[in-house]
């Protein structure tokens, strides 16, 4: 089988890169110790519901749904599996799963291995997860399993006419919950039809963040009642670059940066931008942060809940790979402003549409929209209101997956 021969050599690659980058030479080590915490910590006995999700925008996909079948179903175990150390790194210690580990690489004996110690009662793979052999084990073992928040293109080789039989890989799904009307027609054309339309479980997963959202008296004190608060979320340089230099030559504006790498050399980077006072979350006090116009957020875990904080925010990615979570900023009812690499997004789509984000080409674009932003507060509610109901208007994923699903 093709599949196969073209796995031995995606395995023999990774283990090659595992000699020269630590974050897929963590992800090998991860994979060859999976099966030892199986036998370690599945209880024979039990039943689990396994999930998995590539990495960490995954597992916030897929999590609304573990813990609601937490509160429902609490006879059920949970097995959380990763592909990406970027996920699992940040999540071993997930108090909503039973057992966390490394999906080992889609091998036939590796899947067979996996399953028989994992002995799973259903599955659930999140988004863009479409392991052939573990579908099809999964499948041949008459173990139920379902794809959540999953979203389909033309593009895909499933669609394509060199897709062959990759595409009988979907019909390993006992269900498949997708995003749009648009994938229920694409999957429809190659006689996949047990689908339902959904939405994205994101929108329900940052509804509950919201409702949760720590209080961080530094970032209160930092803010003040004055100035307009930007926040800059998982921000890259190309994005810093646009939105630093504004900053810069607007005192009547304070910011707000969590970049998305925090080590010291872009830290630095970050600072050696800036015009103005700044100071590091980490470095913070409860004096030095009201004489900051700028506080930088050089730790993990505070992001969701700093967006509160802003009138306006900003979502890194867009002049690189991929923007990041535009949905964590707009449930708070602000405006957000991304770069133009976002067509593959739907919720940023959305976004624009209501008029509640907004794309920016380059620095013109964005500067033409703060000075809007900053100089019309009847324009600014109203974007801020666009981006936090379409939020709200586009949650409830969750209960038609739970309404379907036969537990």
């Amino acid at each position: 089988m093709i599949y196969n021969f073209v796995i031995a050599l995606y395995i023999s690659a990774v283990h090659l890169a595992a000699l020269f980058n630590k974050k897929v030479a963590k992800m090998v080590k991860g994979e060859k110790e999976a099966f030892a915490v199986l036998k370690k910590q599945i209880d024979p006995q039990a039943k689990y519901l396994w999930f998995h999700a590539a990495s960490l925008g995954e597992f916030e996909q897929g999590r609304p749904l573990i813990e609601q079948i937490r509160k429902q179903y609490p006879q059920y175990k949970i097995l959380q599996t990763f592909f990406s150390p970027s996920g699992y790194e940040v999540r071993k210690d997930y108090k909503g799963a039973d057992v966390v580990c490394y999906l080992p690489l889609d091998s036939p004996r590796n899947v067979k291995k996996f399953i028989d110690l994992a002995h799973p009662y259903m599955a659930f793979f999140i988004k863009y997860e479409f392991w052939c052999n573990y579908l099809s084990e999964l499948k041949r073992r008459n173990i139920p399993v379902y794809s959540v928040s999953s979203i389909f293109r033309p593009q895909q080789i499933f669609f394509r006419w060199y897709g062959g039989s990759y595409k009988n890989v979907l019909k390993c799904f006992d269900h498949l919950f997708v995003q749009n009307e648009e994938s229920v027609r694409l999957l429809e054309s190659i006689g996949v039809t047990r689908t339902t339309v959904v939405g994205d479980t994101r929108f329900d997963r940052v509804l509950e963040i919201c409702s949760q959202a720590k209080e961080l008296p530094l970032v209160e004190s930092f803010k003040g009642n004055n100035r307009k608060t930007f926040v800059a979320g998982s921000s890259w340089a190309p994005d810093e670059d646009i939105f630093i230099p504004y900053f810069n030559e607007h005192p009547e504006m304070k910011l707000i940066i969590a970049p998305h790498v925090i080590d010291e050399s872009h830290l630095q980077e970050i600072i050696g931008k800036l015009k103005r006072p700044v100071v590091r979350y980490t470095q913070a006090t409860e004096e030095n942060v009201k004489q900051a116009d700028c506080l930088i957020i050089d730790c993990f875990g505070l992001l969701s809940s700093i967006y509160r904080y802003g009138e306006i925010s900003y979502v890194g990615g867009g002049f690189g790979v991929s923007i990041h979570n535009t949905l964590e900023a707009a449930v708070y009812g602000i405006p957000v402003i991304f770069g133009p690499n976002n067509y593959k997004f739907l919720e940023a789509q959305g976004l624009k549409a209501c008029q509640g984000g907004f794309e920016i080409q380059g620095k013109e674009d964005f500067d033409r929209l703060m000075n809007k932003f900053l100089s019309d507060e009847a324009c600014l509610h109203e974007a801020g209101k666009n981006a936090g109901d379409y939020v709200r208007n586009n949650a409830g994923a969750l209960e038609k997956i739970m309404n379907t699903v036969s537990l």
